[in-house]
């Protein structure tokens, strides 16, 4: 009876080591990194590429809405149990500040500045729409590598000079891609506030019924501003998230409609805009160069059409 009780304990652990840890890269590394975005776990495949120094686990599934996100015991279990605790920081994560406060924030590394913020003081998290923001914010997470694994810092830092000329490639990748709209169709309309950045490292205005996080309300005040805007301007083409509810952008298109004229809501799975998330395996977006070509892809061929 002891022995098939060992034996079924036996199974049972193995099992448990099989199935835990799904977004984790399965090596026998002594560090391990965990992070809480999509973002952030795409940084540290850059920068360990080759060198296969950590384990790395993300914590927020590709495709979630961080703000939103409420973190399970097995991810409180991957926190407390991780060596490096990466994590974006200025309210991103917003039900999760708790669980994340003793990592790294990487977004609150940046200068005031830098950072764009609403009309009521919230600062704007999104900070990955600017190519030189992201350069910074990586190289943040580059020295906290290194400080866990000195030995590795020279090749830690050639994967980051590689990469940051690749960010180079796609930031006038997106300039000449922009050019391509008419200056008087250059109006992004989405579902939250998370392109402002965007908007001001290049030639676009942006307009969002939603704040900057998911969780904010939307007024029907903010909805009928937002498709005057749309009249006015004679826009397009509206777009939707991969990680948004789509029905603002739905209603948006009826109230148009409702008032003689027609906007097409850009959507799917291959057109829908990446905010928050990365894609998943396999998806256009699913790393961050990826992403972002695909995104000014989708814009540029929507709002240049005309």
């Amino acid at each position: 009876m002891k022995k098939l009780i060992f034996l079924a304990w036996s199974v049972l652990l193995l099992t448990a080591g099989c199935s835990g840890g799904g977004n984790a890269e399965t090596s026998e590394n002594d560090n391990n990194v965990a992070v809480s975005t999509t973002f952030l776990h795409d940084m540290v495949r850059v920068i360990d590429d080759g060198v296969d120094a950590f384990d790395t686990e993300l914590i927020i599934p590709a495709g979630e809405d961080p703000h939103v996100y409420q973190p399970t015991s097995s991810d409180l279990e991957t926190i407390s149990e991780s060596d490096i605790l990466l994590y974006q920081g200025l309210n991103f994560e917003g039900r999760m500040a708790d669980a994340l406060s003793d990592g790294t924030a990487v977004g609150e590394n940046f200068e005031d500045e830098q950072l764009e913020t609403e009309e009521g003081g919230e600062t704007d998290p999104h900070f990955w729409f600017n190519i030189d923001m992201y350069k910074t914010a990586m190289t943040i997470v580059k020295n906290e590598l290194s400080n866990a694994a000195p030995e590795h810092e020279e090749a830690f830092q050639t994967n980051l000079d590689d990469y940051f000329e690749a960010l180079d490639e796609l930031d006038q990748y997106v300039t000449d891609r922009i050019e391509e709209i008419p200056e008087e169709s250059r109006i992004l309309i989405t579902p939250h506030d998370a392109f402002g950045y965007l908007s001001e490292a290049n030639d676009l205005e942006v307009h969002a019924p939603q704040g900057i996080s998911t969780e904010s309300e939307v007024s029907n005040s903010v909805i009928n501003e937002t498709a005057d805007i749309i009249i006015e301007n004679n826009i397009s083409a509206i777009f939707v998230e991969t990680t948004t509810n789509p029905d603002q952008m739905r209603r948006l298109e009826e109230i148009v409609n409702s008032r003689g004229q027609e906007v097409e809501v850009v959507s799917g799975e291959d057109e829908a805009l990446y905010s928050d998330s990365l894609g998943e395996a396999g998806e256009a977006g699913e790393t961050y160069i990826g992403m972002y070509e695909h995104n000014i892809d989708t814009i540029v061929n929507h709002l240049a059409e005309d």
